[in-house]
């Protein structure tokens, strides 16, 4: 709790440079100009963008609740949005999304979900997760490669890097399913380091507890390999999330008055600078999200217009977002803390 609040400091201090940084460069943001355009913008697109929204919280719960019904344990639809909803904040506010998993797995312990379990199974989400982010940037490289080519030659590096990186997470992941050994061998190696250095007591005790728990592992990648139908729909999940996410941005542009013609670049647009944030080990890549998405849409409209599309659909995507899964998770904390108060009496 005190690492959580210590990074949500940082990252609303983060956020406000971000939003400072944005304004600042713009020599035609005007925050009337704004307001008038909210005011005019289409209720219906706009109802769409925050369905959106919603959606991209939702799909990845649906990810999850699928793996853990393969497994044979079944949760319902609300704990798997505040699965959800705890990957989303945590990975918010922490360096490379480095949270998020561990504050899923939190709540699914709580919820007596074996700690094997749990890891192979966000292991597995992963995968998928990464693989969808993968797809829509291989559809961008093969299907407008024109939107690509229209962003600064920095922006494609990070983009680049990003996609990189993306692939090298989702191969790494494949490796800890698919091949068991590998992880209790390094794991092994660490406890045997940590034994000599003196740094681990009760070393036996640890390793029979280890050996326990690699045959858990191995057991649900057994399982897991067994239901190829379930990875499939686990893709298809992870790949409604990221469409939704994306399609917040097209929604919001198409709400202030966008050619619908453009309105698949500025998707691709919005994809290719989410493959783009990877490359940076930033809270949510603030800062270089911003930038990636201005550059990307100044190739269709001016820049008072870009600066405008991207404030609002990065801060509904981004930070209403987070906002709610904050929310979720609060509730969440409340409700376990009850829960084991009414456990204890």
């Amino acid at each position: 709790m005190k690492k959580g609040r210590i990074w949500g400091l940082v990252f609303v201090a983060l956020a406000i440079l971000s939003v400072w940084a944005v304004i600042s460069q713009s020599k035609c943001f005007s925050f009337t100009q704004l307001m008038d355009t909210l005011k005019n913008a289409s209720p219906v697109w706009m109802t769409a963008a925050v369905a959106a929204m919603f959606g991209f919280i939702f799909f990845e719960g649906m990810a999850v609740l699928c793996i853990l019904r393969a497994l044979g344990y079944r949760q319902n639809l609300a704990r798997g949005f505040l699965y959800s909803a705890a990957d989303i904040y945590f990975s918010a506010i922490t360096p490379s999304a480095t949270g998020g998993q561990p504050a899923s797995a939190f709540f699914m312990m709580q919820d007596q979900i074996p700690g094997m379990v749990v890891t192979i199974s966000l292991v597995a989400n992963l995968i998928m997760h990464s693989l969808a982010l993968l797809t829509v940037g291989t559809a961008g490289f093969c299907f407008k490669s024109s939107v690509f080519l229209s962003f600064h030659w920095i922006s494609r590096m990070f983009m680049i890097v990003g996609y990189c990186i993306l692939c090298c997470l989702a191969l790494a992941f494949c490796v800890l399913i698919a091949k068991p050994r590998i992880l209790e061998t390094v794991c092994g190696f660490f406890l045997n380091l940590g034994s000599r250095l003196h740094l681990v007591r009760h070393v036996e005790a640890k390793r029979k507890k280890f050996r326990h728990a690699m045959w858990q592992y191995r057991w649900c990648a057994g399982v897991m390999g067994r239901h190829k139908l379930m990875f499939v729909k686990v893709f298809g999940w992870n790949l409604l999330q990221r469409i939704s996410q994306i399609s917040v941005t097209a929604f919001v542009f198409l709400a202030f008055g966008g050619d619908k013609k453009e309105a698949f670049n500025v998707w691709f647009t919005q994809g290719f600078a989410a493959v783009g944030t990877y490359s940076v080990p930033i809270p949510g890549g603030m800062g270089v999200a911003d930038y990636l998405l201005i550059d990307g849409f100044r190739a269709f409209s001016d820049e008072a217009s870009a600066v405008n599309l991207e404030l609002v659909s990065r801060g509904l995507s981004f930070y209403v977002s987070m906002l709610i899964s904050a929310a979720t998770v609060l509730v969440g904390v409340i409700h376990t803390i009850r829960k084991k108060k009414r456990v204890q009496k």
